[in-house]
């Protein structure tokens, strides 16, 4: 390497324009995201709308992108955080899913909703539950807020413990 090819001090080496292809393969390493999401990002990123369009349907073809697993991912990811049906259903909704994708993905979550409302208000309110009317209307508008419906929110706020 000769004098002219090293970068002067002080000056960082150029860094090489990646792709819309790397570019999408960069996003989706780190996690999941549906075709819509990730043609939204790389437009965002600059990215010409058509590139953007190439570069997701390229990377589905090749199995990197699938809007299948991505949606199955999501569903288990919200329920393991305290989410109901009604919200996951309307946040694959967002992501361009179409209602039989969306029912797909909501059949395979293997738990049950209505225990995962319990667990939530147990979480909140103690092993208890609820002890009053009060606190049973604060465990019923967090499940809603939560996006559970209206059984598994009566089921999880007067609730046996024993049951």
């Amino acid at each position: 390497m000769n004098d002219s090819d090293a970068p002067e001090p002080g000056h960082k080496r150029r860094v090489r324009e990646q792709t819309p292809v790397q570019r999408a393969l960069g996003l989706l390493v780190r996690r999941e995201h549906s075709r819509k999401e990730l043609t939204r990002k790389l437009t965002s990123r600059g990215i010409e709308g058509e590139a953007a369009q190439a570069a997701v349907d390229k990377l589905t073809e090749a199995g990197w992108q699938d809007d299948t697993r991505f949606a199955e991912n999501l569903v288990r990811m919200r329920a393991n955080t305290g989410y109901g049906p009604i919200h996951v259903r309307a946040e694959l909704g967002t992501h361009g899913l179409d209602s039989e994708q969306i029912a797909a993905a909501m059949d395979t979550f293997e738990g049950d909703w209505t225990e995962n409302a319990r667990d939530l208000v147990r979480r909140r309110f103690g092993e208890a539950g609820p002890q009053d009317l009060a606190q049973r209307r604060k465990a019923a508008d967090l499940l809603a807020r939560r996006g559970f419906d209206g059984d598994s929110i009566r089921r999880a706020t007067r609730y046996d413990p024993d049951d």
